[in-house]
């Protein structure tokens, strides 16, 4: 364990060199970067454990910590192509870039990137693009940014009422790098080719939970396939490859509800867990994903995937 005052809202880990990092946004309104080297090496070697817990554990600090939202906060995104470069996002919708600098430190512009009107929920770095990324907020809209400009005028593209409601998280496809995908407080999931963002019109949308969506992700390997979880106790998987059968037109046309209600995308639902907070697939095993729940960890991967 890492010792931290005040609650965790959100912690994202990334590599800055060899040395393995993570971000962590607070309710103290603060965004702490701590070293996760000496605690992996505890967790490697039961010798260096025993001495880390007696002598190190109570000693650990954040190698660099930004107080200047004056906020608590959710979005936090590591950037996948530049090594240490950071976006934090508050509940007073404001985003900050940090950039690292040569003495393991981070410059963080004060310079707020403020075109939400209400809270930042989540924020994601282009797959393909350096100075790139899209945010989504309780205003309903999602946005997607260019770093080269002024923060005043960095903002390149608006689907202003992308939801009927809070837009909670975003994921950017690393296969399909024009598919941005967005999960609601409308219970609503929404594909978006990026090639034809400015129509504001999703390319699909899907509701299968009954509340707010609080984790959606990509496969990782498979560039049609995503995972979502929501506040209604369902973790689903979507394929959007799965094209409509004859059978299932049948059974609609003869009037079952059942096959009539469920998209023919959805592979899978996962159920038995209590207030689902995170899913992330795991990024060497094919189809094996983790969820973080008030009920506790649950790690699974299903036949579908």
């Amino acid at each position: 364990m890492i010792p931290h005052y005040g609650a965790i809202n959100r912690v994202r880990v990334a590599w800055l060199g060899e040395t393995p990092v993570a971000g962590v946004w607070s309710e103290k309104g603060q965004v702490e970067v701590f070293s996760l080297r000496r605690p992996l090496e505890a967790v490697d070697d039961p010798q260096v454990l025993a001495a880390f817990l007696r002598e190190e554990q109570a000693q650990i600090r954040p190698l660099f910590a930004f107080g200047g939202h004056m906020a608590e906060g959710f979005a936090l995104d590591w950037s996948p192509r530049v090594p240490g470069r950071l976006l934090t996002g508050d509940c007073q919708k404001n985003i900050h870039l940090w950039t690292p600098t040569s003495g393991g430190s981070w410059h963080v512009d004060q310079r707020p990137f403020a075109a939400h009107s209400r809270s930042v929920e989540d924020l994601q770095w282009s797959p393909t693009e350096d100075t790139v990324f899209a945010s989504c907020s309780a205003d309903a809209s999602i946005r997607i940014w260019d770093i080269r400009a002024a923060p005043s005028r960095a903002c390149m593209l608006t689907a202003g009422a992308a939801h009927d409601a809070d837009v909670n998280v975003i994921s950017w496809s690393r296969r399909e790098t024009s598919f941005l995908l967005s999960g609601g407080d409308d219970g609503a999931l929404k594909v978006w080719d990026l090639r034809q963002f400015s129509t504001g019109s999703p390319v699909a949308t899907f509701k299968q939970h009954v509340a707010p969506v609080t984790s959606v992700e990509w496969h990782p390997q498979d560039g049609g396939v995503f995972a979502a979880a929501g506040a209604d106790d369902q973790l689903t998987q979507w394929d959007l490859a799965v094209e409509r059968d004859p059978e299932t037109e049948s059974a609609e046309a003869d009037g079952d509800p059942l096959v009539a209600e469920l998209p023919q995308q959805l592979l899978f639902v996962h159920q038995g867990e209590t207030d689902i907070k995170e899913l992330h697939w795991h990024p060497q095993c094919p189809g094996v994903l983790i969820s973080t729940a008030l009920s506790g960890f649950t790690v699974f991967r299903t036949i579908s995937v």
